[in-house]
């Protein structure tokens, strides 16, 4: 909104100029995200727990020590980051870009869902809300659209197709089948995080750190001089993306001011399946969807540990990890939360570092 407001003033005024560049604009969202989660988190929290006097609800069959210390704490704390990041984005990014609408479309939308989500498990007071069916039918719907959308915003010579990292040509043409892979790295990431949102602070860290990476990656694919130069296949319009990146990160900083332990509050479905399938849709639109499998590497593994879990009790009726996603199997094993939350934090920069170091090797 604000590049729109000032662009006929640029010329006469030269600090309005400063609106006309990304960089600029990324760190101007990064820092009113950040502001508003700050503002308005206090109030926001204040206003879950009047909703939510028990708190969430606390799966029985999990660690015990979750019953005594997550026990009276608010969940629904995506809206705070949902609504700095939707101002942030509102305010700075260029509201003509239809790569900024489509990817706040699956945030939202997902956002929604994940929002549905939580109030029925606070209203039935169980960790059931919307039926998995549903959720991925709903997942889906949203996913393919945005899909379809962003084929239509991206160039002819890429838009159905994949993308390789390292191989600087290489391309798998899918024609129709790419709006299905597409949602289907939209579902796969919102679902990731979401798995991966069971303790303090464990999950909003990669995420800002893949929107970091993502950030970058959305800039470089979008300016045609550094796309040529490290020769990657250059989306016209997708650098806008990285205000959006900036935003994601502001927004999830303020958050992790009142979630880092001891949580005040928990982010639920609210903010896990729209983060998630942000970053997906940030993927799909700068044409690195293999790249978010490297970058979100951790919540890959948090994802497979489960897929493993129920396929092999299943067949066997034992258990390959004491309980899972992975982070609770090491609660088992007695690490403290602190200990396991920071070296995931480790492993999702490393990994980060993996994904980045693919746009150099061609």
């Amino acid at each position: 909104m604000i590049p729109l407001l000032v662009a006929p003033l640029a010329d006469d005024f030269i600090l309005f100029n400063l609106a006309r560049y990304t960089t600029f604009r990324a760190g101007a969202a990064c820092m009113t995200a950040l502001f508003i989660a700050l503002l308005f988190g206090g109030r926001i929290i204040a206003w879950l727990r009047s909703m939510q006097p028990e708190g969430q609800p606390i799966r029985e069959d999990g660690p015990q020590s979750h019953l005594i210390t997550k026990k009276g704490t608010p969940t629904m704390g995506g809206v705070m980051i949902l609504l700095a990041l939707t101002l942030g984005v509102l305010l700075w990014a260029d509201l003509r870009n239809g790569f900024i609408w489509a990817v706040l479309f699956v945030t939202l939308g997902y956002g929604a869902l994940g929002l549905v989500d939580d109030w029925l498990k606070l209203t039935k007071r169980n960790t059931k809300g919307v039926s998995s069916r549903m959720k991925l039918v709903v997942q889906a719907a949203i996913g393919l659209v945005a899909a379809i959308w962003m084929v239509w915003l991206l160039p002819p010579g890429l838009s159905t197709n994949l993308a390789l990292p390292i191989f600087k040509e290489a391309l798998i043409p899918l024609s129709i089948l790419f709006p299905f892979v597409a949602m289907f790295v939209m579902m796969g990431a919102s679902n990731a995080v979401n798995l991966t949102d069971g303790l303090d602070g464990l999950a909003i860290v990669p995420v800002m750190i893949a929107a970091a990476v993502f950030g970058l990656i959305a800039y470089l694919v979008g300016n045609r001089i550094f796309a040529d130069y490290l020769q990657l296949h250059g989306v016209p319009g997708a650098g806008e993306l990285a205000v959006f990146c900036s935003a994601l990160i502001g927004a999830s900083l303020g958050f992790l001011w009142y979630n880092a332990p001891p949580a005040a509050v928990f982010m639920g479905d609210t903010g896990s399946l729209a983060l998630g399938g942000a970053l997906g849709a940030i993927a799909v639109a700068t044409k690195h969807e293999v790249v978010l499998a490297i970058v979100g590497g951790l919540f890959v593994v948090e994802t497979l540990s489960v897929i493993i879990q129920v396929f092999w009790f299943k067949r066997t009726g034992r258990r390959v990890f004491l309980m899972a996603p992975l982070h609770h199997h090491f609660e088992k094993k007695g690490w403290a939360e602190p200990t396991i939350v920071i070296r995931f934090w480790i492993i999702a920069m490393v990994l980060a570092l993996v994904g980045l170091s693919t746009l150099k090797i061609r």
